[in-house]
């Protein structure tokens, strides 16, 4: 990892889009990485675009910004595609993550990705038959870990079982862990 790495997530309210940044980063704290996580709403309502970000360094994140050039960017609902711009700040080298049905070859030349990295994996779909609604928050970090060898599949799991224990019963706990695994094993790159 460089000095820091940064993570930007699209998404609409109610997907748990800010919950899945937040997971991420309690999971690379786990790691003994130092990192960020926060949201950027517009109209806080159900079903209005959400950002959420991360930063995960190896050292002391100093800087308390937004992120504008992020190396990772994830689509939590591909409906954002075409309204806010997904590419916007992303290096050549970056990685696009998309939840959607269609191919990564498909969804690179729609986005004109260039050299960027794309990865979809159909998590809308994963999420009703894991968990029986359209959460795809947490098998979209399924597919990050994936993606981007940055978060570990046992760490990212670990750590969903160790949150959602506060929250959810061991019923919901597995079908998000299933989810999660499902879209690591899922997910396409093009």
């Amino acid at each position: 990892m460089t000095d820091f790495m940064e993570f930007r997530w699209h998404g609409r309210g109610g997907q748990g889009t800010v919950t899945a940044a937040k997971l991420l980063a309690e999971t690379m704290l786990g790691n003994g990485k130092y990192v960020q996580a926060f949201p950027e709403y517009g109209p806080e309502r159900m079903g209005a675009p959400v950002k959420a970000y991360n930063r995960i360094s190896d050292h002391l994140l100093t800087i308390h910004c937004q992120v504008t050039h992020p190396k990772v960017v994830i689509v939590v609902d591909p409906t954002l595609i075409g309204v806010v711009d997904i590419l916007e700040g992303v290096p050549e080298d970056g990685i696009v993550i998309i939840n959607t049905p269609k191919s990564a070859d498909e969804m690179r030349k729609r986005l004109k990705a260039g050299r960027r990295k794309v990865y979809t994996v159909d998590a809308t779909k994963i999420s009703i038959e894991t968990l029986g609604r359209p959460m795809p928050n947490t098998p979209m970090l399924g597919a990050l870990a994936r993606a981007t060898n940055e978060v570990g599949i046992d760490a990212l799991l670990e750590q969903v079982r160790k949150n959602f224990s506060k929250k959810f019963n061991p019923k919901v706990i597995e079908a998000n862990i299933k989810g999660i695994e499902r879209a690591y094993q899922e997910v396409q790159e093009g």
